[in-house]
């Protein structure tokens, strides 16, 4: 998804390339076909019902002059709110746009090492082959290359509600940095109940390799016994609940997001349930009975890098500018994420190939916010992301309007004013990094 856009972008700026595939001469668990942009997972782009942060995400690309959202528009198939795709079109499209495109040189092989020069843009996927995955890990730094995603819940910090959580850390440390939920017995038992006989997402053959001690499902912890949670992600111990004066029977621990000032991390709650399973069982925690998720856990294969320690928000290599990495690789979540660093990944290589400095969005739209999420992320708990609102900056212009739909269409329209500027400042090559 991303090299494809990326090759696309750069050779419509009049810049040779060579895009490596390395399908059908080796394929990988997930793919069938050598066919490029793939969908194995969902056909589904997320919404596109004005608004959200995906689709203020997807028309930003359609304002770019986006190949594969062109595409998707054009083999999409009635899906409700949601952009969906026909698979098979998709990426039969999209192959035979990129063999007519000129300039590009597609090529059926399997890259097995980091080019050692050039300007190069990575965009190998969550299911990067193993011989260039070790080519990555040397020059990143083995640290610094994963190779599972375990993803806890975000809610929004808007629809938590306060007078039932307390903000404290374990045994006074850190200051107020967590907000605590407490569960009383009878509490934690019924949560219990409702964990473990809440429905798992289908897994796929390749996956079940995620699920190691490091990073266990909160469900599968629940399944050893009932009182693992609360010897685990849930332990009471170090905190007090000012309505008893006692430690609490149990605890849910949640963590302000860095660059998400508005929204929390579910500390521990990393699961492989199904999302509207997510969503009814995390509502019995005291206090979250209203919360919206940002984002839903996940666990899955994953390999990408620690962006905030390696990368700019250009996404260039901080120690080697002409290495440029995109797509889920790079740390992103979802195919319209990955289209988008791809994008902005074709656009920066060929104005290096040009001479040109490179460039980032505004920080106000959603493809800069996720760009400065993995440049400016917090490099010590690092996780991939999805556009969220919480990814934003916002600018507070709106804080009067109460309706958080009425606010969220305001920051929408300021967004996509602010990206068409951008784009108009490229045209005129006045744009700076």
């Amino acid at each position: 998804m991303a090299g494809t856009e990326a090759a696309w972008q750069a050779a419509r700026r009049g810049v040779a390339v060579r895009l490596v595939e390395m399908r059908p001469e080796v394929m990988t668990p997930a793919h069938s076909t050598g066919r490029l942009g793939e969908l194995v997972c969902s056909n589904s782009l997320k919404s596109d019902a004005p608004g959200t942060a995906p689709y203020l995400l997807k028309e930003e690309l359609r304002r770019l002059d986006s190949l594969l959202m062109r595409v998707a528009d054009e083999v999409r198939v009635p899906a409700g709110h949601a952009l969906a795709v026909d698979r098979e079109a998709f990426s039969r499209r999209l192959t035979e746009e990129i063999a007519a495109a000129g300039g590009i040189d597609l090529v059926r092989e399997e890259v097995r090492e980091l080019p050692a020069d050039g300007i190069v843009v990575v965009a190998s996927g969550p299911l990067t082959s193993d011989p260039l995955a070790e080519s990555i890990a040397r020059f990143a730094g083995s640290r610094n290359l994963y190779f599972h995603d375990a993803i806890s819940p975000i809610v929004d910090a808007a629809t938590l509600d306060r007078a039932r959580l307390s903000a404290a850390s374990r045994y006074g440390k850190g200051g107020e940095d967590y907000l605590n939920a407490f569960l009383s017995r009878e509490e934690y038992l019924a949560f219990y109940e409702a964990l473990v006989g809440a429905e798992s997402a289908p897994l796929r053959s390749f996956e079940e390799a995620c699920f190691f001690e490091g990073c266990l499902p909160i469900e599968e912890l629940a399944r050893r016994g009932v009182d693992t949670l609360r010897f685990g992600p849930m332990k009471p111990v170090g905190l007090v609940d000012p309505r008893t004066g006692r430690r609490p029977y149990a605890a849910v621990q949640m963590r302000l997001e860095n660059l998400m000032a508005d929204s929390y991390n579910l500390v521990g709650f990393q699961n492989h349930l199904k999302f509207p399973e997510q969503q009814r069982v995390f509502r019995m925690i005291p206090g979250l009975e209203q919360a919206e998720f940002l984002r839903f856990g996940q666990i899955h294969r994953n390999s990408y890098i620690n962006a905030p320690r390696l990368l700019h928000p250009t996404l260039q290599s901080k120690s080697r500018p002409g290495l440029i990495f995109a797509g889920q690789l790079c740390g992103v979540e979802g195919y319209i994420e990955s289209i988008a660093t791809g994008l902005l990944a074709g656009i920066n290589a060929a104005r290096l190939a040009g001479g040109l400095g490179c460039v980032t969005p505004p920080p106000a739209t959603a493809c800069g916010s996720l760009v400065r999420y993995l440049a400016f992320g917090d490099g010590e708990r690092f996780q991939p992301a999805n556009i969220t609102f919480g990814l934003l900056r916002d600018s507070g212009a709106d804080s009067d309007i109460r309706d958080r739909k009425e606010r969220r269409l305001r920051q929408v329209e300021r967004a996509l004013a602010e990206m068409d500027r951008w784009i108009t400042s490229l045209s005129d090559g006045a744009a700076a990094n």
